[in-house]
């Protein structure tokens, strides 16, 4: 069921979504969702079956590390705040700027945790049809997964779309998981836990965190840098810290550009770092080869 799409004056006037008078936001107040605990309970269960009960049905299943686990449900825990408590009620109805570290949030942060916890046994079954082989493949090109995300999140940030994401509810869960959806495919180029689709190689992997960057850094600085306020949803809600709407927008659009895209930078670094380190491993296992070859002369 769709819920009925109020005036958009309703924000400006202090009521929310449903047409109720904002309270002043209470920091000792913690709100929990259904929808969002059956979710992340849901893939926990699934991740638990599959590392224990499916694994031990496959012949050539390694554990799976501790650290991989502790990525996974590092991951859930991100998606926890993020959607509940404090986060999902400041960025529902108070602060543009709690908005935007949430998405950065669900973009950023949990996309990465999941897929490092994901073994590649457990996810091997689903593509073995192969037309399930044939979609996966073609969402998961990098080009395809550039595409997604960034019309995914650019588009939501266009003010008419962002208005009615925040009117309407069901629209907002929506929204989610559609970011949550293609922030996963975004990241899979950088780090597919699976070897029917296998990770771009380090150079093209840098490159493609650098392209990611852009777009998202192109949104933020015109929300930083606008003069007046672009998402009215916010400017009739009691103020929190005393932060104006246009601040709040700016500090919003600050987060995207400067920590948003410092993250694609260290995640570069990363890759560097690591292509480093394989070219070195392989320069000295050519050199003991050599060394090898030539002692048996």
């Amino acid at each position: 069921m769709i819920l009925h799409i109020p005036d958009a004056t309703l924000v400006r006037s202090g009521l929310d979504r449903f047409g109720r008078p904002i309270p002043p936001f209470d920091w000792h107040r913690w709100e929990y969702h259904v929808s969002t605990l059956v979710g992340i309970a849901v893939l926990a269960i699934l991740y638990l079956w599959a590392i224990g009960p499916m694994r031990r049905r496959l012949a050539d299943a390694e554990p799976v590390p501790p650290w991989r686990i502790a990525s996974f449900f590092l991951g859930l825990t991100v998606a926890f705040f993020a959607l509940n408590g404090p986060i999902h009620d400041l960025s529902d109805y108070y602060l543009f700027s709690v908005h935007m570290a949430q998405h950065l949030m669900l973009t950023q942060l949990m996309p990465p945790l999941l897929l490092l916890g994901v073994p590649n046994f457990a996810l091997s079954p689903l593509v073995r049809p192969r037309w399930v082989q044939s979609i996966a493949g073609f969402l998961t090109r990098p080009a395809v997964a550039f595409a997604l995300f960034t019309l995914s999140f650019t588009g939501w940030h266009v003010q008419p779309a962002y208005d009615l994401m925040m009117r309407n509810h069901n629209v907002h869960i929506v929204t989610h998981v559609q970011f949550m959806v293609t922030a996963v495919i975004m990241w899979w180029p950088i780090l597919s836990p699976m070897r029917e689709f296998p990770r771009l190689p380090h150079g093209g992997q840098m490159l493609y965190l650098f392209l990611i960057g852009v777009p998202m850094m192109l949104v933020a600085a015109m929300i930083t840098l606008a003069d007046v306020v672009l998402y009215p949803w916010y400017s009739g809600s009691p103020r929190v810290l005393g932060i104006t709407p246009l601040d709040d927008q700016r500090y919003g659009g600050m987060l995207m550009w400067v920590p948003g895209g410092l993250f694609y930078w260290a995640a570069m670094s990363i890759v560097y770092f690591a292509w480093v380190k394989r070219e070195g491993e392989n320069d000295a296992r050519e050199a003991r080869e050599r060394e090898a070859a030539a002692a048996e002369r």
